[in-house]
This record gives structure tokens, C-alpha cells and sequence, in this order.
């Protein structure tokens, strides 16, 4: 699966959903948490099952996922209980702090597809948000099998920490990076903060290639300009996806020798190279696959 974008639009604005399918994210959130005014949450959860229908039927490319409302609020047993009725690909439950907030998830999505074995299987996203969150990722990381994904939410997390935001990021490197060990301890997917200076394309793309330095496979997406450039950061360029293909060449050509580690244009290659250019290609082939269904 490719997470390089994750695009959330409000629950409550079917217009704003309905262009979905003009874009080309890798994953779709409809937002009933910090998107839809709490006075129209209700009503959004309602026209949750018709607006995923729409989806559908429009034959939306990417994943599709609901982020219900946060733990312990008064949305959250009814909008699991909404979302597991639809046809979606998972649910993301923001603010995660503890694991026993995810067991009500984990219990509704094992009983609607024990009620339907036929049913499209859900996934769960984790929003890694506040202090106790980080503090606690690997635990929620590694909840329940159904645990696929984990994002950071810097905002919310600077916000409880009471730090300062800023372009460079450094009063929230430790937990970004805590956050996307934990996913790969667990082998699940990490996926990037916000960049919320809707502006600045340049921001953006600097701070995606920082997440992608990091270890992050995605990028939250808070307006469609930025799937493109998230999209192009988190994909392998043509240059990697050459000298992928070489290292793999060269590197069996020499293990066939007995040789487990060679000189490669100047750089030391043996077992752990060989492995990331081996990811390299795995991605590249999943991203054409994609581009030409």
C-alpha cells in the first residue's frame, strides 16, 4: 500500500468530497473530528455511509478512511459504530494516548466482519498527538494487528508541549523521530506531519524530504496542491531507481563471487544497501502499477 499523501477533507462538506476524485492522493480521510464544526458532527455522521457510497461509485483511486472523533469524547462509540457499516479501507482514531482506547475500535471492526466475512477489511490509523502519545507510541504502535498506521500531529503536540513552532522543526525532531521508529519497531506505516503554511509550496517540500530523511513512507496533506508535491517527494526519482537497479546487479553478481562487500562508484555496499535498493525498486514498481491502473 502507498500512504505518500494523506488527504483529509470535512465529513460535513459533500461538495469538498465529491472532488475526491480529481485528485491523486494515495489515501482519503473523511474528517468527522477537527474538520466538521461540532454542531454539524452529528448530521456529518449520518451522511457518512451516503457520502462514502458517492465515493465509490465514483470510483475513487486511493484508500479510503474515516477519522472518528478523539477518545473519551461524546461522538467517538457512535461514530465507530458508523464508520464500521461503511465501506471503507479504515478508521483513524486521533489523539491516541493509551492502548486501551483503541479496544472499542478493534472490538466493532471484529464483530462487523465477523457479521460479514465478505466485508472489505478495516485498517486502523493512530494519530500520534500530545505528550502522553509520544511517550506511549510503542505501545499503541504495536495495539492489535488491525494497527497498520500511525501519523504525528505536530500542531496538537506542540500545543500540549508548549513549544514554539517553528519552520525548522527542532522543537519537535525528537518526537517526530521517536513517532516513526516506533512504526518501523512495530512494521507499520509512518506517515508525516502537517505542514500548515498553505502558501508555501517550498516549505512544504522541504519539510516532506525531511520526513522522508527520517524514515516516514507519507505526508498529511491539508490542501490538494500539496498531494502532488507529497507524491513526488515519497516517490524514488528516476536517478535512485537506476542506481537501485545497479547495486542489486552488482551486489549478487558479487555475492555469487563470495564476495560480501564491494567498492560501488566510491561507496561501500554489502547487506544493508542491498536492502534499502531493494525497497527502492518495491516502491517504484507499486507507484506504476498504480499510475497505469
Amino acid at each position: 500500500m502507498l500512504f505518500r499523501s494523506l488527504f483529509f477533507a470535512p465529513a460535513n462538506r459533500p461538495d469538498l468530497l465529491a472532488k475526491f476524485p480529481r485528485f491523486s492522493a494515495d489515501c482519503y480521510a473523511v474528517d468527522l473530528e477537527d474538520g466538521t464544526p461540532p454542531d454539524d458532527k452529528i448530521a456529518a455522521r449520518d451522511a457518512l455511509a451516503d457520502n462514502i457510497d458517492m465515493l465509490r461509485k465514483a470510483d475513487v483511486k486511493g484508500l479510503v478512511y474515516v477519522r472518528v472523533n478523539e477518545p473519551g469524547s461524546s461522538f467517538f462509540l457512535d461514530d465507530i459504530a458508523a464508520a464500521v457499516k461503511c465501506d471503507i479501507d479504515g478508521i483513524i482514531i486521533p489523539k491516541l494516548e493509551t492502548p486501551e482506547q483503541c479496544d472499542p475500535i478493534f472490538s466493532a471492526v471484529a464483530a462487523a466482519e465477523k457479521a460479514n466475512p465478505e466485508k472489505r477489511p478495516i485498517r486502523i490509523m493512530g494519530g500520534i498527538e500530545s505528550m502522553l502519545g509520544v511517550l506511549n507510541v510503542n505501545e499503541l504502535c504495536g495495539a492489535n494487528d488491525l494497527m497498520s498506521s500511525v501519523f504525528f500531529g505536530a500542531e496538537d503536540y506542540a500545543s500540549d508541549l508548549g513549544a514554539r513552532r517553528t519552520k525548522e522543526g527542532d522543537e519537535v525532531l525528537y518526537a517526530r523521530s521517536r513517532v516513526v521508529l516506533a512504526a518501523k519497531i512495530a512494521g507499520i506505516v509512518a506517515i508525516d506531519q502537517a505542514v500548515i503554511d498553505v502558501r508555501n509550496d517550498e516549505q512544504c517540500r522541504m519539510d516532506a524530504s525531511k520526513g522522508r530523511d527520517l524514515g516516514y513512507e507519507g505526508k498529511i496533506c491539508v490542501i490538494p496542491r500539496q498531494i502532488g508535491i507529497c507524491n513526488s517527494v515519497y516517490a524514488p526519482t528516476d536517478e535512485e531507481v537506476a542506481e537501485a537497479e545497479e547495486v542489486v546487479t552488482v551486489y549478487k553478481e558479487a555475492m555469487s563471487k563470495g564476495i560480501g562487500t564491494i567498492d560501488f562508484k566510491g561507496k561501500m555496499i554489502d547487506g544493508p544497501l542491498l536492502k534499502r535498493a531493494e525497497a527502492t525498486l518495491a516502491i517504484s514498481a507499486i507507484i506504476k502499477n498504480r499510475e497505469s491502473a
